[in-house]
């Protein structure tokens, strides 16, 4: 998520549509983010997605994102990459209308998809 503050430069259509306010913001939010996730602060459910798609699209887009040069940018192979994102996918809820999802008084994320492996 951090090369979005780098190589990675959305437009801002592209940010709002990722769930940032604006492109300006998406480089500072991230960050925010980010500091969140290394301190194993809590996120509510809308931040989570927010992060879920901004990984995938960092990761794989080479038109806004780092894509194919994610490996030499963030330090991580391609295959331990997706094998990272694919753990991050099946821990958080899917967002689309199929699958769903609660949130508690504390923001924490339930699936109620049972069928969905969650490691």
């Amino acid at each position: 998520m951090l090369n979005w503050g780098g190589p990675a430069e959305p437009t801002h259509e592209f940010a709002v549509a990722l769930g940032f306010h604006n492109a300006e913001s998406l480089s500072r939010d991230v960050w925010n983010l980010w500091k969140t996730l290394e301190t194993e602060g809590a996120l509510p459910a809308a931040d989570w997605r927010r992060v879920l798609l901004a990984a995938e699209v960092v990761f794989a887009s080479d038109v806004v994102g780092a894509g194919l040069d994610w490996s030499i940018v963030s330090g991580f192979p391609d295959d331990e990459s997706i094998r990272i994102l694919r753990r991050l996918q099946r821990k958080l809820p899917r967002w689309r209308g199929s699958v769903q999802f609660t949130t508690d008084e504390d923001g924490h994320v339930h699936l109620s998809d049972l069928e969905r492996p969650s490691s």
